[in-house]
């Protein structure tokens, strides 16, 4: 059984590729906004803000924010959201 996204905030993760995405590859209001996404509505409830992805990245999620794409992992067990990875829409989802 998943766990409820009301159950408080879950613990946050960055992948480095997510890290260097926030900190040198995104535009400025880019980047703060999907760090104020991330750090806010994701964190409380990742599995409304998203949607499962399929093969080849199948148990990954992906949230949409204005042209790009977060794309994370839940960890129930440890109530965790590892952000893989913050991308241009047109980019995101090549493998």
């Amino acid at each position: 059984m998943a766990a409820k996204d009301d159950e408080g905030p879950y613990l946050l993760v960055l992948a480095p590729g997510a890290r260097r995405a926030l900190t040198d590859q995104l535009p400025e209001a880019a980047a703060f906004a999907a760090w104020e996404f991330i750090s806010g509505p994701l964190s409380e409830a990742p599995h409304r803000v998203g949607a499962p992805l399929r093969a080849p990245f199948h148990g990954q999620w992906r949230a949409r924010r204005g042209e790009y794409r977060v794309r994370y992992e839940i960890g129930e067990g440890a109530r965790t959201v590892r952000i893989l990875d913050i991308d241009h829409r047109r980019d995101a989802y090549r493998a």
